[in-house]
């Protein structure tokens, strides 16, 4: 039975990782634009869609498809906030909303007509197969996507600590009037991290693809589990997104064994709750700058 659990808990902080990359994409543009990307889940099934098309045409690992999808998404995102999301930065935030929720029925909408309804399934050898550490066995597909997540999580990391990009990025985000008076090109850096968040969106989404077929209505599904994880985690916060990710993948793992699959999401928004009472502004979470 302590066996059983091991694997079990292994598995949920594997699939927890992924959700932290998901939850990265939504935080850092928070972070920066203090905008909520209400379409932040369609990215993440434009990342599956396109490792599933990826791998359809190459036989590649799922995982080393997850750089290429995010390359795509980054580029998506880049040109999204010069084109359009820009101009609804100092607009009032429903009208914010309103623009990420049309994105997200968009998006949908040609998900459906380009791949139909059904569910798209990346079948490989390596979804049978496990590593076995002890007693411990770790999932093949998992355990190579979470190395992949962690691997570009640390990328980030490094970009946003040691570039002077990054330096900018971190300079809008502590004081945006302070990095306007020093001539940061305020709306590059915008768009820069718009297209960050999302490539860290697309890459998830590649990386998840082999666990869940890509199918265009789970979008409303990881748009939740990212904001359940940024809220757990402090909104804003890189490793708020990397801790919360996890906590919430082994969360859903122990419900799932527990008590039921289908209740697995109930433990999620259990431990949001939790969070909320305890932490308002979440684990790593800072009071709100007035």
């Amino acid at each position: 039975m302590t066996s059983l659990y091991h694997n079990v808990i292994s598995g949920g902080i594997l699939i927890g990782v992924i959700y932290a990359l998901i939850a990265l994409g939504l935080t850092i543009i928070f972070g920066v634009m203090r905008l909520v990307n209400f379409a932040h889940g369609e990215m993440v099934v434009i990342g599956m869609y396109a490792g599933y098309a990826l791998w359809s045409a190459t036989g590649l690992p799922p995982w080393t498809l997850a750089p290429v999808a995010a390359l795509l998404l980054f580029a998506m995102g880049y040109l999204l906030q010069k084109a359009i999301i820009n101009a609804f930065i100092d607009r009032p935030q429903h009208a914010q909303f309103i623009l990420f929720i049309a994105l997200a029925l968009i998006i949908t909408g040609l998900h459906l007509l380009f791949f139909g309804p059904d569910p798209r399934p990346i079948q490989i050898a390596e979804s049978m197969q496990s590593y076995a550490i002890g007693s411990i066995r770790l999932d093949v597909v998992r355990t190579q996507a979470a190395l992949m997540a962690i691997g570009l999580i640390g990328l980030l990391m490094l970009f946003l600590k040691y570039s002077t990009l990054g330096a900018s990025i971190r300079a809008a985000a502590d004081n945006l009037i302070g990095a306007q008076v020093i001539g940061i090109r305020v709306r590059r850096v915008y768009a820069v991290t718009a297209g960050i968040g999302m490539a860290c969106a697309g890459a998830a989404g590649a990386l998840i693809a082999p666990l869940f077929d890509a199918q265009p209505f789970l979008a409303t599904d990881f748009t939740l589990i990212a904001f359940i994880i940024v809220i757990v985690g402090g909104l804003g916060s890189l490793m708020g997104a990397l801790v919360g990710g996890v906590m919430i993948g082994v969360a859903e793992a122990l419900a799932a064994l527990t008590v039921s699959p289908a209740l697995k999401t109930v433990f999620s928004y259990a431990l949001l709750v939790l969070v909320l009472l305890l932490r308002p502004n979440g684990i790593f979470g800072e009071p709100e700058r007035s």
